[in-house]
């Protein structure tokens, strides 16, 4: 171990720390940092990149979420992943910073859950939960592989909803209202044609190609996801399991989309159906319209909601409306739209009773 000064191009007193280990494999290495402006910076970074190498529980917050999240790029898809990044270098590190990871207690972890609740503007329960399962699973990670003996998150409690309890969601008179004023191109009347009358999510919809639609039994098959990060296209799996499926377009649906495909030039069965269109692009032009058409603007993901709710209105059982949707289980369904089936269990309460 050594921090030493040298003369950087410009002439400049600068100064590095080399240190030597034995990696993983067993080999001896070294490693080296240039460019601190101060003997101390370098002598800080020298004995934090120890305490990774170590696995001690004396390195900082920092250095440990610097450690999680290169493991976790390796696992997670880029979407994800990026995501992921962006909510620990905005909401979790700012507050822990150089705190070693053993010196944090839940009176801390309470602390800046508090910081969240009391945001303004304020922030969205799921979001606020969203916040504090990712501060858990970073403490985990820590107990299982770092040593930490408990995570304090477990302590301080959990804050925030799985589930907001409030969805937007358009009627069938509604989303015709939207359609009717739509002056965009064909690709876009399309998209949302599906969206509604399909329940996909955006980027299961924009990845799907000509393969994928099969005219003769009127299904789509769904099987991989569509996402655009940082100027590249990602053609990435499903979200999950359940989320591979085969869905069974309405008779128009399946005649419109038809006449769609049949109008591409020189049409390509492996193609994507809708590389012209983005989430940005949909979101945009359905904001417009909807005010265009004086209705309440949605999200592109609330057309998707729009389509669940509509099939509970027609009576559809939970099961079914589950795995059109694609979910995982039959509970998630549930919770997402429970609130829409109080009428429902009145109905039910009411045939009962001719029986009385």
């Amino acid at each position: 171990m050594s921090v030493k000064s040298y003369k950087d191009k410009n002439g400049k007193k600068k100064y590095y720390c080399s240190v030597r280990y034995v990696n993983n494999a067993g080999q001896r290495v070294q490693h080296k940092k240039e460019g601190f402006s101060f003997s101390s910076e370098a002598k800080q970074y020298e004995k934090e990149f120890l305490e990774k190498i170590n696995g001690s529980t004396d390195m900082s917050f920092k250095s440990l979420c610097e450690i999680y999240l290169k493991d976790c790029e390796a696992r997670l898809k880029p979407t994800t992943y990026r995501g992921k990044k962006y909510l620990f270098y905005d909401k979790l590190i700012p507050f822990f910073k150089d705190t070693a990871i053993a010196d944090i207690t839940p009176a801390m972890i309470r602390s800046w859950q508090n910081n969240l609740l009391s945001h303004i503007p304020a922030y969205t329960q799921t979001y606020i939960k969203t916040c504090n399962n990712q501060l858990s699973a970073l403490f985990n990670y820590s107990v299982k592989y770092y040593g930490l003996k408990t995570n304090p998150v477990h302590i301080a409690g959990t804050i925030g909803k799985k589930h907001s309890g409030r969805l937007d969601f358009w009627t069938i008179s509604e989303y015709k209202k939207f359609m009717d004023s739509l002056d965009a191109a064909k690709p876009f009347r399309m998209a949302y044609e599906l969206l509604f009358y399909t329940g996909m999510r955006s980027g299961e919809m924009l990845a799907l190609t000509i393969a994928d639609f099969d005219a003769a039994s009127r299904t789509i098959n769904i099987n991989k996801n569509f996402a655009h990060l940082d100027g590249k296209d990602y053609i990435m799996p499903p979200k999950t399991p359940k989320s591979k499926r085969v869905i069974t377009l309405p008779e128009k649906v399946a005649q419109h989309l038809q006449e769609y495909i049949s109008a591409l030039y020189d049409p390509d069965p492996s193609e994507r159906l809708f590389p012209m269109l983005n989430k940005y692009s949909l979101a945009k032009a359905l904001k417009r319209t909807a005010t265009a058409a004086g209705i309440k603007p949605i999200r592109v993901h609330d057309l998707r909601h729009s389509h669940a709710s509509l099939l509970i209105e027609l009576g559809f059982p939970p099961l079914l409306i589950s795995e059109r949707l694609g979910h995982e289980n039959i509970e998630t369904t549930l919770q997402i739209y429970s609130h829409l089936y109080p009428n429902k269990a009145e109905e039910v309460a009411a045939k009962l009773n001719e029986f009385l």
